[in-house]
């Protein structure tokens, strides 16, 4: 089986991503800024929730939050139509195929419904995890938006 750094380029190897191997970990949105060189708010911080629905599904959930903020699960909450819960490292790894660290924005082994926090279009470019705690990759959040076919909505919190 491959590595996750391997498993996401396999599933992105259509698109112009180049993942770098850092020699720091980028497991936290504070040390992925200091590894890449770049203010913490152009981290994107790859994190699986659940929405339980009026009905007791349970559906897998991607928020990509500005580094510098915190998920706001009321917000969240309301662009998803459910209560929110976070997600244990199981399901995490389920719904991405990665563990939690390294989850990538996109390259997931089914889609996964994704919600994009609108202050990452503050920045020109932002990096986001590449299937593990040392491996990213750069983009612009409007090519986020567009690979991972996000819905941008204000879910970050200062």
């Amino acid at each position: 089986m491959a590595s996750g750094p391997e498993r996401f380029l396999q599933a992105t190897a259509h698109l112009p991503i180049t993942p770098q191997r850092m020699p720091d970990s980028t497991h936290t949105a504070a040390e992925a800024a200091a590894a890449v060189g770049v203010e913490v708010g152009a981290i994107v911080k790859s994190l699986v929730f659940v929405v339980v629905h009026d009905d007791d599904r349970r559906e897998p959930v991607l928020a990509l939050v500005c580094g510098g903020n915190r998920a706001d699960l009321d917000a969240l909450a309301a662009v998803l139509g459910g209560r929110i819960e976070k997600a244990d490292a199981t399901t995490v790894k389920a719904a991405t195929g990665y563990s939690i660290g390294g989850v990538p924005p996109l390259g997931h082994p089914a889609p996964v419904r994704t919600v994009i926090d609108r202050d990452l279009l503050r920045f020109d470019t932002v990096w986001s995890a590449a299937g593990s705690a040392y491996d990213v990759f750069p983009a612009s959040p409007q090519q986020l938006v567009a690979w991972t076919g996000g819905e941008l909505a204000d879910i970050g919190t200062r």
